[in-house]
């Protein structure tokens, strides 16, 4: 500094005003959260407008046609500049109908990465793609290397209204998050926001995260979102997000995931299959602000089925794959057992709602069937605004579980007895260091409740000699075969809880 006072003035005065400039264009292009808040509030100030319709040429492919159009990797964004982040994009076509516009932030300022048709392989369609110039694209996918240095592997896709799914080191995709969720399982229908525009900062050579901004708008809501994405073992990605209400929303849903339960351990295929299981997760787990952990096993009901759980300022939730043996699926292809748990840890206080688990019958593994969201007490009323933070990590082992322990799987059968009574039993494994280090001299017992609609028939708890944990049967009988069954269970040691919750709900019969 004593150096920079020695300059002269006629030296010092050009360096003064160099510093001055660059300053001024810095703030001039400095882009941020608060400018997408603010476009989202004027968004939710104003009447919904529509998209614009696709070309017909696009609105007619069939899958195999929509497919066959590809990114051409070469023209992907920074390839050339070599950076360790790179962005490639889908275009418009089939379901993917809506325009969406997106931005490269940098020191040069917000620059619009505009649709060129030269950047895509067509394959085998015949197309005249002079009629698709500047017609946006459908999404993008963000690439970096997480499985070898030698290559940019695909870790984060946004596509289709406000969906986005992540993968980490030796994951295969599995569940989607959105945005959110609007209306899900009420009788008026459920509104699916979209984002309509994206932001995304220009990283450095030696970033390891990448920041995006995405714009959401729909005719109930708008909303500005910051999405930090640290690729890895398990890819992290923090977000935060302000929502403005245009008008009143019956059910608002917050950090939502949507994944799929065909069939598993707890309820057989519809038709004989070679595969055990078909699920890309197999349970709802949430941690409390209490401490307490529970784990509500997923099913594929025969009509909807809306169950909640009420609480203050969770913990967690997340849809989790906790079976990861292959031979619990058998698939090749699918691979189910490499799909990722995604768990949310909020920010800050969330204060009252409850975590709401909707469940959709489905005749195949093609439908994701199965939605998880928040849903605060006090939603915003018309031109208000809610701010929430969480973070969403997409999990290959599942690093959001009990300390202790936890239910390993859920069996489903009819009762076994002398003379049939209908009765029905429910087989669950726990697992976990604390049951381990049981003694064979302790009595574990279980404390089980069943709703009103149920009979307890037996409860038992002992040792599994194979896995050194423990297994509940618990058998019941359904009284009224039209409404569902809930049951709660837990391993305690005397007046110890020294388990999760099993949270089990027998849909109608």
């Amino acid at each position: 500094m004593d150096k920079w006072f020695k300059f002269p003035a006629r030296k010092a005065l050009p360096v003064v005003a160099g510093i001055l400039f660059f300053c001024l264009s810095a703030a001039a292009v400095a882009f941020g959260f608060e400018d997408v808040a603010q476009r989202a509030r004027q968004l939710a100030a104003s009447s919904y407008k529509k998209p614009v319709d696709m070309p017909k040429e696009l609105s007619g492919l069939n899958y195999d046609q929509y497919r066959d159009i590809r990114f051409k990797p070469e023209r992907s964004l920074w390839r050339s500049a070599k950076l360790p982040f790179e962005l490639a994009f889908f275009h418009r076509g089939l379901y993917f109908d809506q325009p969406i516009k997106i931005n490269e932030v940098s020191s040069a300022g917000v620059r619009e990465v505009r649709f060129n048709p030269e950047d895509f392989n067509y394959g085998a369609n015949k197309l005249d793609t002079q009629k698709f110039k500047d017609i946006g694209f459908a999404g993008f996918r963000v690439h970096y290397p997480i499985n070898t240095p030698k290559y940019k592997d695909e870790v984060l896709v946004f596509l289709g209204a406000s969906y986005f799914r992540a993968v980490g080191r030796n994951q295969h995709y599995g569940l989607s998050a959105r945005g959110l969720a609007i209306d899900t399982a009420v009788a008026s229908g459920e509104e699916f926001p979209r984002f309509v525009e994206f932001w995304v900062e220009r990283p450095s050579p030696k970033d390891t995260e990448l920041v995006i901004y995405g714009l959401l708008d729909s005719r109930s809501a708008a909303g500005a979102y910051r999405f930090v994405v640290r690729p890895g073992g398990e890819t992290v990605v923090d977000v935060k997000a302000r929502v403005f209400a245009r008008n009143e929303v019956a059910k608002l849903g917050l950090a939502p995931l949507t994944s799929m339960f065909f069939f598993g351990d707890n309820q057989a295929p519809p038709a004989p299959d070679y595969r055990p299981e078909v699920h890309d997760s197999d349970g709802l787990s949430i941690h409390s602000s209490t401490g307490e952990w529970l784990w509500r096993p997923l099913v594929n009901p025969k009509r909807l089925l809306v169950t909640s759980f009420a609480l203050t300022d969770p913990q967690g939730f997340g849809l989790m794959q906790r079976d990861r043996r292959f031979v619990s699926y058998e698939d090749l292809e699918a691979r189910y057992e490499s799909r990722p748990s995604a768990w949310v840890k909020p920010r800050g206080k969330w204060g009252a709602g409850r975590v709401e688990l909707v469940q959709i019958p489905t005749p195949d593994e093609t439908n994701d069937n199965i939605v998880a969201f928040w849903v605060p007490a006090k939603p915003p009323g018309p031109k208000q605004a809610l701010d929430i933070e969480y973070q969403l990590s997409w999990q290959s082992t599942a690093s959001a579980m009990p300390p202790g322990s936890w239910v390993s799987q859920t069996r489903w059968g009819r009762g076994h007895t002398p003379k049939p009574d209908n009765s029905v039993t429910l087989h669950v494994d726990f697992d976990g260091p604390a049951l381990k280090k049981i003694a064979d001299s302790v009595e574990v017992k279980a404390l089980v409740s069943v709703d009103a609609n149920g009979e307890l028939l037996e409860n038992v708890a002992r040792r599994n000699e194979v896995t050194g944990g423990w297994r509940l049967t618990v058998r019941f009988r359904q009284r009224d075969t039209a409404k569902p069954v809930e049951l709660r269970a837990q391993l305690r040691d005397g007046n110890e809880s020294i388990s999760e919750t099993w949270s089990y709900i027998l849909p109608p019969t």
